[in-house]
């Protein structure tokens, strides 16, 4: 049906580590979005099929609003509201699966805990440059989603027909997010492929993009207009535009997690616009989102320059300055960065 890309070996290593483990724990990064939330839960309703007695999902903080029709859903614990509980159950895990991101330091407090535990450690992941800290790694940067390697995995075990129609409807929320509805990183016939027995899963695709993408506040909405009449800035020689928002700015619009998501591809809409960055300040830290069109790669910007990395299409990054500085910062070095 799709290509081999999980080896022989990895797959083997997989499957001795799952044998052994009674509990598994499932991580994933800060601010989990579509492909972390769709692949923890694909693999908690996965494990829970193929009879592992205890899975559970951590998370190191709040996950968007529209994320939360998921199946089992409610069944996350969230590392800020319950950081005993999560602490306890990753010190007692025997596997800990480390899903949509490639650094333990992605998972914020939490890392430091599972860094610490004896668990063994298994990453799936499509990032580039996974950091040394696993038993087993299976980390394919060329795919677009971490869901889809899910699919795959679970594929390659033979267990395809474990594949309950939630677990569908989970991988498939990832695989639809992290692409953009399939408008970036996703000209793969595998792609499609895989759509193509999710939906005769009963996967209503239509249903799941009204969920995610037709859900948003008022306030998100108002947000959107700002963003794009006050605050994109045009850089027409670049072909660029930059949105930046500070804290107090998303304050006036009743910011909730989940809030910025897609802010950062409204600009790549206008023609001659082929780089859009969006930079919002956090609690700590400037968050930085780079999104690209064609063959023009942004992930090597974002690591040199904000300590980030990401697709070539598809990138982020993070300051410690203040906005202005950061925007500073991005002026100084992408003219002639974007001109190449």
């Amino acid at each position: 049906m799709t290509s081999d890309i999980i080896t022989k070996q990895e797959l083997s290593a997989y499957a001795n580590l799952l044998r052994k483990s009674q509990s598994v724990c499932i991580l994933t990064h800060m601010s989990p979005d579509g492909d972390a939330m769709g692949s923890a839960l694909a693999m908690w309703h996965y494990l829970q099929t193929i009879g592992i007695p205890t899975v559970a999902v951590c998370v190191p903080n709040e996950f968007p609003s529209f994320l939360k029709w998921m199946p089992a859903a409610s069944q996350v614990l969230i590392y800020d509201d319950k950081a005993e509980e999560c602490q306890t159950i990753i010190q007692n895990a025997d596997l800990l699966l480390c899903l949509d991101f490639n650094d333990l330091k992605r998972i914020g407090k939490m890392g430091e805990i599972a860094a610490q535990s004896k668990a063994k450690k298994m990453i799936i992941d499509h990032h580039l440059f996974p950091a040394d800290f696993a038993d087993v790694t299976i980390s394919y940067p060329q795919s677009p989603s971490t869901c889809e390697l899910v699919f795959r995995l679970i594929c390659r075990l033979g267990d395809f027909q474990n594949i309950t129609q939630p677990i569908a409807e989970c991988i498939y929320t990832g695989m639809m997010t992290d692409t953009g509805n399939f408008s970036f990183n996703s000209n793969y016939v595998d792609t499609y492929q895989i759509i193509a027995e999710l939906v005769k899963l009963g996967v209503d695709k239509d249903a799941i993009y009204n969920k995610v993408f037709n859900t948003y506040s008022a306030d998100r909405m108002r947000l959107m207009g700002y963003c794009l009449y006050k605050k994109m800035k045009i850089y027409p020689e670049q072909h660029t535009a930059l949105i930046a928002l500070t804290r107090k700015e998303l304050y006036m619009f009743n910011f909730q997690s989940g809030d910025a998501e897609g802010l950062v591809n409204l600009p790549l809409q206008i023609h001659d616009v082929y780089y859009s960055v969006f930079m919002r300040a956090d609690k700590d830290k400037i968050k930085i989102s780079f999104r690209s069109q064609g063959d023009r790669p942004v992930n090597e910007f974002a690591s040199e320059f904000f300590n980030g990395g990401g697709h070539k299409n598809a990138a982020g990054g993070e300051s410690y300055d203040s906005v202005a500085n950061t925007v500073k910062k991005f002026e100084d070095h992408f003219k002639d960065y974007f001109n190449k």
